[in-house]
């Protein structure tokens, strides 16, 4: 399995109520019933309000390479990034487990 890790970051200005952070998460949270390859879907604001944390959240898990591929492809995936990049920047970490 491998482990797909995202943490969000709203760029400065933005806020959780702005119209086009509501639609990307929106299109974030309807992946896990759209792409078949993901066996793990969770993504949630962030509770902590620390200094250094940040925003939004993507836990995910697909069985391998080959799955991470296909769900970083997918054209729901792609559009739903295509959102984020106009109000947000992120970090991720693929891992195995």
């Amino acid at each position: 399995m491998i482990r797909h890790l995202v943490l969000f970051k709203l760029n400065d200005g933005v806020v959780r109520e702005d119209p086009r952070v509501v639609e990307g998460v929106k299109a974030f949270k309807a992946l896990g019933g759209l792409i078949p390859e993901l066996a793990v879907w969770e993504c949630e604001w962030n509770i902590s309000d620390r200094p250094i944390a940040y925003d939004f959240a993507i836990n995910a898990a697909v069985a391998d390479a080959d799955d991470l591929r296909r769900y970083l492809e997918h054209p729901a995936h792609q559009a739903g990034v295509a959102l984020w990049r106009e109000f947000a920047t992120w970090v991720i970490a693929d891992y195995e487990f």
